[in-house]
């Protein structure tokens, strides 16, 4: 009888405690090579604080380091950094991204591993004089791109990128690298469509035929027991089930994140304002053109009804995302919008926000967080800003001081309606999980009171209990505030819970606009009927 096997990787009693606060207890963990085992948990469970200990990040020695042991290929290993666990032959994708914007796809790819052509002054001085070999490089992302079926432009700037393919691109990254024993990804699906996650999903298959082990965290279960060999659920910084992904299923093992069953909300039944004769356009836009790269629209004319929540569709792409980023004045554009009556300039963020709009953005770090701030900061420092809220008023209104005792009531009120989990208001932005930073950028919009909302991907990296807790609070808003939803998702499904009705964006036009009740293969034909 043949001896087992060495696995690839054990972490053993693994521990960690940020500041006294301890986030993980005693974890043990075992993977194979070209094993995939899926890593689920709610929000705030410990899963990327785990894989930042097995990736050297520099926080987790900058905040004291952690307990227990980590043995690849059965030697005890310690990363001091990531450079170490590079060397070691362990990639990681990150939920949030770590591009340079000014890098091409091709050079992001290839950073720090680019080919390079001698020449007469290298030979003759050194080879720092060497120059970069452009040809091979492309070589080499070209193929990194085509393990994951997708088509990603080389030259196009990160800067230029919509999300999705910034995802892409750190992928193919780690899949260039030639020594890689260990793929870790942190939510990759996140910002992809069905049809580009089960492109990735085939390439995480590909990747175990060819011995490479993968770590796959994600909130989407289905896709966990599509492509993974075990299921390894964390409750409270703690590791509670390891199971082959066979032998269970979507309900049980959300019980296991949860430690309960899910009970679904009753929601009251939503007034059909949408479909209402006599309910009034509040938002007309004509003709809307915004230059937003990789999310470029080209024709938009649509009219969202006073007290509806209308949904946006659509592939990657293909310019949903830009509707909202144009009109709020992030990117240049061009058109018509009318709002109550009056028109609302374009290119001017200012003025969307003065006529009581709010806006949700897709990239929570880079254009929704103050992340070094704290969470009252975040919440409450825009109603601030824009409507004089949260302020005390001294000598007849000449000067205005801030009122800590409103900013920290507001900021627990929505600390305790989103169930975020922190360790108190005063924490900072940075330190928090991803799904609640984003329940963060939501309660900062609520903060504001606005008329008209514009929220854009709002369950990113939100697990499957966070889901239902973000999308009963965007209905509840809308129904309780009176309050105007325009919800962009990638998600059709979300889209059908939440919304009246939803528009469909291929090709940078609106293909189509239903109820929620048309089938879902009506809708995928709209989604594919103008495709660029």
């Amino acid at each position: 009888m043949s001896e087992e096997k060495t696995p690839l990787l054990q972490m053993q009693g693994i521990k960690k405690d940020f500041f006294g606060n301890q986030v993980l207890t005693d974890i043990n963990l075992t993977l194979h090579e070209g094993e995939v085992i899926g890593l689920v948990g709610e929000n705030g469970a410990g899963k990327s604080t785990l894989m930042r200990i097995l990736f050297g990040a520099n926080m987790i020695r900058e905040t004291g380091g952690y307990e227990g042991e980590i043995l690849l290929n059965g030697k005890k290993v310690q990363f001091h950094s990531p450079f170490d666990a590079i060397a070691a032959g362990i990639g990681m994708v990150h939920q949030e991204f770590s591009l340079i914007p000014g890098f091409t796809t091709t050079e992001n790819i290839l950073l720090n591993r680019e080919p390079s052509r001698k020449s007469l002054v290298s030979d003759i001085f050194s080879d720092r004089m060497n120059t970069l070999d452009r040809k091979k490089m492309e070589e080499r992302a070209d193929a990194a791109i085509r393990l994951m079926g997708v088509d990603l432009d080389r030259k196009m700037l990160i800067s230029d990128m919509p999300v999705g393919h910034k995802q892409f691109t750190e992928i193919a990254r780690e899949l260039s690298k030639d020594h890689l024993k260990l793929l870790i990804l942190d939510e990759p699906t996140a910002v992809l469509t069905e049809k580009e996650a089960e492109a990735l999903l085939s390439a995480i298959r590909g990747m175990a035929q060819r011995g490479i082990a993968v770590i796959f965290i994600t909130h989407r279960l289905h896709e966990i027991l599509s492509v993974c060999d075990r299921v390894c659920v964390m409750r409270d910084g703690k590791l509670v089930q390891d199971v082959p992904a066979k032998e269970t299923d979507i309900p049980q093992i959300t019980r296991w994140m949860v430690g309960r069953e899910i009970e679904g909300k009753s929601e009251a039944p939503k007034e059909d304002t949408a479909r209402n004769s006599s309910a009034r356009t509040i938002l007309s836009i004509s003709h809307l053109w915004v230059d937003m790269p990789g999310e470029t629209v080209r024709d938009v004319t649509l009219e969202v009804k006073e007290g509806e929540i209308l949904g946006i569709g659509g592939l990657a792409g293909q310019g949903k995302l830009g509707i909202p980023n144009g009109i709020m004045g992030l990117y240049q554009a061009g058109g018509k919008v009318v709002f109550n009556g009056e028109e609302i300039p374009l290119n001017s963020p200012r003025k969307c926000l003065d006529s009581s709009f709010a806006f949700v953005s897709e990239d929570r770090r880079g254009v929704g967080l103050l992340l070094d701030e704290s969470l009252e900061w975040n919440i409450a420092f825009p109603a601030m800003q824009i409507q004089n809220k949260f302020l005390k008023h001294y000598l007849g209104g000449l000067i205005k001081w801030r009122d800590d005792a409103a900013i920290r009531e507001v900021t627990q009120k929505y600390i305790d309606e989103l169930a975020i989990k922190c360790t108190d208001s005063r924490q900072k932005a940075r330190e928090l999980s991803g799904g609640n930073q984003q329940k963060v950028c939501l309660a900062k919009a609520f903060a504001l009171e606005p008329s008209l909302l514009f929220v854009s991907e709002p369950t990113r990296g939100i697990d499957v209990v966070a889901k239902s807790l973000v999308l009963d609070a965007l209905k509840r808003f809308n129904r309780e505030n009176h309050v105007t939803i325009v919800m962009v998702s990638s998600e059709l499904e979300e889209l059908r819970q939440c919304c009246d009705r939803i528009a469909i964006v291929s090709g940078g036009r609106i293909t189509g606009i239903f109820s929620t009740s048309e089938s879902a293969e009506k809708f995928g034909a709209l989604m594919l009927s103008n495709v660029i």
